[in-house]
């Protein structure tokens, strides 16, 4: 199935009927947060599952619920496994049932660290943090630039800060030549300054 960018594949308390493998294009994990804000939880890109933790939940009517929701960065292309399929490869192959507890497992640490981050690093830490995670995901593309364009808003939504921050920091980072920025286009310059910024 082809997702257009700004679409979502699902919605927070949707009912969950299977899980979406991706096959190109990128994602945003995300759900309402403090003052109308939102905080995005990971992105996601070609190759890796969105769906899975709305998996066995319990809704009001014993179904199971979306507790977040997923929004296409690009134009996407997934595919579509429902609940009964996957419940029954499950059973009939052991291999892939612990090829995904194992998943499962990578997913609980990655975000047990994004919330131990979110919790004892200052804001410039967590900025800078959201920066070399992003590079570290999409990649650099032509001239060194961050291979996905994003906005100011993705980002603080990311850092778990507001758009403000962001921008006054980005300034800060500008003026030093730790970052180059055009428009959505980011250039990580000086990457070894903002890991001691990031704390790496």
């Amino acid at each position: 199935m082809a997702i257009k960018k700004g679409k979502t594949l699902f919605r927070e308390g949707e009912r969950v009927e299977g899980i979406f493998f991706l096959y190109s294009g990128a994602v945003k994990i995300h759900a309402p947060w403090a003052d109308g804000r939102e905080m995005i939880f990971r992105f996601a890109r070609g190759g890796e599952i969105v769906g899975h933790r709305g998996l066995w939940g319990m809704g009001p009517d014993g179904s199971a619920l979306y507790p977040i929701s997923a929004t296409a960065l690009e134009d996407t292309m997934a595919c579509f496994i429902p609940n009964e399929f996957l419940e029954a490869s499950l059973k009939a192959n052991p291999s892939l049932s612990y090829t995904l507890m194992h998943f499962y497992a990578a997913e609980l640490q990655k975000a047990e660290k994004r919330m131990r981050d979110l919790t004892h690093m200052d804001v410039k830490g967590r900025v800078a943090n959201a920066l070399l995670d992003i590079e570290e995901i999409f990649g650099r593309g032509a001239e060194g630039v961050i291979a996905m364009p994003f906005t100011r808003q993705d980002i603080a939504a990311y850092a778990g800060t507001t758009y403000e921050t962001v921008f006054k920091f980005f300034n800060e980072l500008i003026a030093l030549g730790v970052i180059v920025t055009a428009g959505k286009e980011i250039r990580i310059a000086l990457g070894e300054r903002l890991r001691q910024l990031a704390g790496r």
